[in-house]
C-alpha cells in the first residue's frame, strides 16, 4: 500500500492521471494534502524571513556584547600608555602596545564575522553597477595607506555589470585586498582588474603578480577560517574570500582562483 502522507505534490497529481476512475475517497484524501502542501509553501518565505531578523538581531547583539569589553580595555590600555608611559620599562609598555593590537585585530575580526553573515541574509537590491569605478576608489585608498609602494594598478574603466552594489564592493574590497597583501613583498607589483570569456561567458578577474598559490589548494581558498600563508607574516581573518563566495553565490554566479607559488593569482567571478 502506498503512503501517500510522504508523496509530493507532483507524485500526488501522477498518481491521479494513473487512475481512469479515482475512488472519491481518495481523491478527497488527495486534495487535502495537496491544501496541506500549499499552505507549508505559502509559509515558507515568512518562516525564512523571521529566521533572517532573528540572524540579523542575534549578530547585532553578539557583535554589540563584544565590542563593549573591547573598547574599554582598549581604552584604558591607551590611557596607561599616554599617562605612565614613561614610568614603564620596555618589557611593560611592549605588552601594552601588544594588547592595543590584539583589540584592534578582534574589533575588525567581529567586522568581518558581521559582513560573513550578513552576506547570507541581507536583501539582493540589483542595479546597474560600475565595478571599475568602484575598483578605482578601492586602489586610491589603498594607495594613500601606502603612498610609499611601487604598485601599477591596471583597472577596466566602466565595466557595469547587474548586482547589488553594497555587496559587490565588498567582493572587490577583499579581492583587491588581497592582492594588495600578496604583493606587498614586490619591488614591482602590478595589480589588474577587468573581464574575459570562460566558456563563452564573460568572466570579470582580479589578477596580481605576487606570491601565488598551490593550485591544488585552491579550494580551501573560500573556506571561513582557511589561509594557505602565514598568518604571521600576513595578516588576515581568513573569512574575506568566504564572504566573496557567499556574495557570488547569491547572485546566481561562480567564483574560482587560479595560481602558482611565486608567480601570482587570479580570481575569477561570474554573475548573472
Amino acid at each position: 500500500m502506498k503512503n501517500y502522507e510522504r508523496m509530493t505534490k507532483k507524485e500526488l497529481i501522477e498518481e491521479l492521471r494513473e487512475k481512469e476512475k479515482p475512488d472519491m475517497t481518495q481523491f478527497k484524501h488527495f486534495m487535502e494534502k495537496i491544501e496541506i502542501l500549499n499552505t507549508q509553501l505559502a509559509q515558507r518565505p515568512h518562516e525564512l524571513e523571521l529566521a533572517n531578523s532573528e540572524l540579523e538581531a542575534f549578530n547585532s547583539t553578539v557583535s554589540h556584547d563584544l565590542r563593549t569589553p573591547l573598547t574599554t580595555i582598549h581604552m584604558y590600555t591607551e590611557a596607561l600608555l599616554k599617562h605612565r608611559g614613561g614610568d614603564l620599562d620596555d618589557q611593560c609598555e611592549t605588552y601594552l602596545k601588544s594588547i592595543l593590537g590584539q583589540t584592534e585585530y578582534m574589533n575588525e575580526l567581529i567586522n568581518r564575522q558581521m559582513n560573513f553573515s550578513q552576506a547570507a541574509f541581507k536583501e539582493i537590491k540589483k542595479e546597474k553597477v560600475d565595478l571599475g569605478s568602484i575598483a578605482e576608489r578601492i586602489a586610491a585608498n589603498l594607495k594613500l595607506k601606502d603612498p610609499e609602494r611601487n604598485t601599477d594598478f591596471k583597472l577596466k574603466k566602466k565595466l557595469e555589470v547587474k548586482g547589488d552594489k553594497f555587496l559587490l564592493q565588498e567582493v572587490l574590497e577583499n579581492l583587491i585586498g588581497n592582492a594588495w597583501k600578496y604583493t606587498g613583498r614586490k619591488e614591482s607589483a602590478v595589480i589588474k582588474f577587468g573581464m574575459t570569456e570562460h566558456e563563452g561567458k564573460p568572466v570579470c578577474f582580479v589578477r596580481d603578480n605576487g606570491i601565488g598559490f598551490d593550485s591544488s589548494q585552491a579550494a580551501k581558498l573560500f573556506e571561513p577560517f582557511q589561509t594557505l600563508h602565514n598568518r604571521d607574516e600576513f595578516k588576515g581573518h581568513g573569512i574575506g574570500l568566504a564572504t566573496v563566495k557567499r556574495i557570488i553565490q547569491r547572485h546566481g554566479g561562480q567564483v574560482w582562483a587560479e595560481g602558482k607559488v611565486g608567480k601570482g593569482a587570479t580570481f575569477y567571478f561570474t554573475l548573472v
